[in-house]
């Protein structure tokens, strides 16, 4: 193991805007990221594209945030420009991998550089003068690299197949309640108009007081946990420990549909949209913050499961934005809920078929993201024994 600072080994590009009136969301010209987008997982995806670039990042350099939220790490897929609050890293023997987790390894010590008291943030001179210390031999920084990549590799995977497996979910429904392909391409005429609130209840969440959120082993469920594009954030999880307020009906059972009843972004992305609740996250216990309310079926014949995928849809969506009201925080009408109505057979034992598959594939999606919660376990436990030379990599064969 050798000792040297970062400048030593790597190339640093701090980024910098272009002018607003060159971006656009179609996709005409050069991916653009700004740092005060969520990166994602190991490699991140744009939606601002910039038509006059700046500075820039090539394929395969290593993408940091460098302003609140300090620390964000990615590798970028494609050649991107780099707008303020994010910086372009490149190694200077290629091993970009290594140099991805060497980061991620070493990130507590640049956050503790950050400056400002609003917003957080680390200069050029901050990542140069990181003092580290890695393997001499490039050989072994390819195989630390190859170790730690096999385990985001598989759970890269998972994501996809989960991605996959939604989207089943949502071809499935609306070839049965929409197209009515099982029944000949026509609505049956038994089949009506049914409130939603006919099977199904909603409950408020808990409203809690910030001194609440402490280190915990029972989570909230917040905003937070929604992703803009759709989906369930684990990460989102905030820790409490809860008052004597707190009620039985506040918690949340695994595969429960919790629907966001406000939400912060002003396009109304979060808004309205109904994920079930797949994973625990390693924590013992789950309730839910007063930002969303928790949809439970309440007869025999509909599911959770069926109940999560029936609301996982564009018309629920649609739906819910006619019931949005507010500026600044946008909040969903009590009255979104109970006035939603869909095309349902007046004997739910019709559609068992679909309950049947749908549950089979959430409870797919749940064991994959638990799979990806044991492998994230195993890569962040490796990472320190293997950057710090505590575990010999000399004698692998990758």
């Amino acid at each position: 193991m050798i000792k040297c600072i970062l400048g030593n080994i790597a190339d640093v590009t701090m980024g910098q805007s272009p002018k607003s009136e060159y971006y656009n969301f179609e996709g005409h010209g050069m991916p653009f990221l700004q740092g005060n987008r969520t990166f994602g997982e190991k490699y991140p995806t744009f939606d601002t594209y910039t038509t006059m670039s700046t500075k820039t990042a090539k394929a395969g350099d290593v993408i940091m945030s460098v302003r609140a939220p300090v620390g964000d790490l990615n590798i970028t897929p494609v050649d991107i420009c780099l707008g303020r609050g994010v910086c372009g890293i490149r190694m200077k023997n290629g091993n970009q991998d290594f140099l991805f987790y060497l980061l991620r390894y070493y990130m507590p010590h640049l956050i503790n550089k950050e400056s400002g008291t609003v917003f957080g943030s680390i200069n050029r001179n901050d990542i140069n003068k990181l003092e580290i210390e890695i393997p001499e031999e490039p050989s072994k920084q390819i195989y630390i690299s190859r170790i730690l990549a096999s385990l985001d590799e598989k759970i890269d995977i998972n994501n996809k197949i989960n991605e996959n497996l939604s989207e089943q979910i949502r071809t499935l429904c609306n070839a049965w309640l929409n197209d009515y392909i099982p029944f000949g391409g026509e609505c049956p005429e038994d089949w009506k108009l049914t409130p939603l609130s006919s099977f199904a209840n909603f409950i408020g969440g808990y409203s809690y007081k910030s001194d609440e959120l402490q280190n915990s082993s029972v989570a909230m469920a917040t905003i937070k946990n929604f992703n803009r594009k759709g989906g369930f954030k684990l990460d989102g999880y905030k820790e409490i420990v809860a008052s004597g307020k707190l009620k039985s009906e506040h918690h949340v059972d695994l595969f429960d549909t919790l629907v966001a009843h406000t939400d912060l972004t002003q396009n109304a992305e979060v808004i309205g949209n109904a994920e079930p609740v797949l994973s625990f996250s390693n924590y013992s216990d789950i309730i839910f913050s007063m930002d969303i309310v928790k949809v439970v079926p309440t007869i025999p014949y509909i599911s959770k499961y069926l109940l999560a995928a029936l609301l996982q849809t564009q018309k629920f969506k649609e739906h819910c934005l006619g019931y949005v009201n507010g500026t600044t925080v946008l909040h969903l009408s009590k009255k979104a809920l109970q006035d939603y109505s869909l095309m349902l057979p007046q004997n739910f034992a019709i559609i068992k078929p679909l309950d049947d598959i749908v549950t089979s594939i959430y409870q797919q999606m749940a064991f994959n993201i638990d799979e990806c919660s044991r492998l994230e376990k195993i890569r962040d436990n490796l990472l320190p024994q293997l950057m710090s030379g505590e575990l010999d990599v000399s004698s692998i064969d990758i």
